[in-house]
């Protein structure tokens, strides 16, 4: 028999509850060891550095990195309140002089400096949280959590608690998205969109066996992890997300938050279209 040819891809996927259905046996349709997880800010350093070659990577990597690609329509989105990601106001939202940002965010750190620009005119001092600390740990006027940590309301009480999600969506009528499947222009994926799209599907259906497993080392209960992976987050980058996400990068880039840039490259989406041409062309 002969063996492949076609390269082995390093791919690896944020290590949140949130990616599980993304990733619902993905490793074993993979190769063995080219499949690992890790927490958002380094999957987008090592895809930068060449260390891997997909990565589900925070959206706004895509958006300052104009090398970089979305392969696939599989993504981590919010209509509405995500439940994940929380910014805690110990003054008023237009008095914050000082952040402390999750050490694991990229996209959501952008987006709090963004609403609070533009919603509220301030443009706070900014600090690390490292992932181990809580609210508890930094005297910052805001505090931003992602990921599972944030989940769990701190003890202190707060001035204002923000649901990102939630206020995206008021301040836009547009889903949020904040993860994405993406490669470097250069790196032929072949027919990984493919496995991600069923790796997605599979874990979308799975949702009540993901949170049966997943929940209890959370320390969550199952039924608020059903609720969350299924009526929180979205996993499929429709044309609403693709404003969305257009719509960020556009307001961004306007209040100086990243640089002009090329248009994103949909590379799912631009094949997709170019297989219909073909079909038309075919039937027509």
């Amino acid at each position: 028999m002969k063996s492949s040819n076609r390269p082995h891809r390093r791919i690896a996927a944020v290590s949140y509850l949130n990616s599980k259905p993304l990733i619902a046996g993905l490793s074993a349709a993979l190769a063995p060891d080219k499949f690992s997880v890790d927490v958002p800010s380094r999957l987008a350093d090592d895809l930068v550095r060449s260390n891997l070659d997909v990565a589900l990577v925070p959206t706004v990597e895509v958006l300052r990195h104009p090398g970089h690609e979305i392969i696939s329509d599989a993504c981590v989105s919010a209509r509405g309140p995500v439940r994940s990601v929380k910014l805690y106001c110990r003054v008023s939202p237009g008095e914050v002089k000082s952040l402390a940002l999750d050490e694991g965010s990229r996209t959501s750190a952008t987006l709090t400096r963004l609403i609070l620009l533009e919603k509220y005119g301030v443009r706070p001092t900014a600090e690390p949280l490292p992932l181990s600390h809580s609210t508890a740990d930094t005297t910052a006027d805001a505090v931003l959590l992602i990921g599972d940590r944030a989940m769990f309301p701190p003890e202190e009480h707060f001035h204002t608690v923000w649901d990102l999600g939630q206020h995206w969506y008021d301040w836009t009528g547009l889903p949020f998205v904040f993860a994405v499947w993406a490669a470097r222009s250069g790196v032929m994926t072949e027919d990984i969109d493919r496995k991600l799209r069923e790796a997605r599907d599979r874990g979308v259906e799975a949702i009540d066996e993901i949170s049966a497993r997943e929940a209890p080392l959370l320390g969550l209960s199952v039924d608020s992890a059903i609720d969350y992976l299924r009526h929180n987050l979205h996993f499929t980058l429709g044309d609403a997300e693709r404003a969305g996400l257009k719509l960020f990068r556009q307001l961004c880039t306007d209040a100086g938050l990243l640089p002009q840039g090329e248009d994103i490259v949909f590379r799912h989406h631009d094949h997709s279209r170019q297989s219909d041409r073909r079909r038309a062309a075919l039937t027509g």
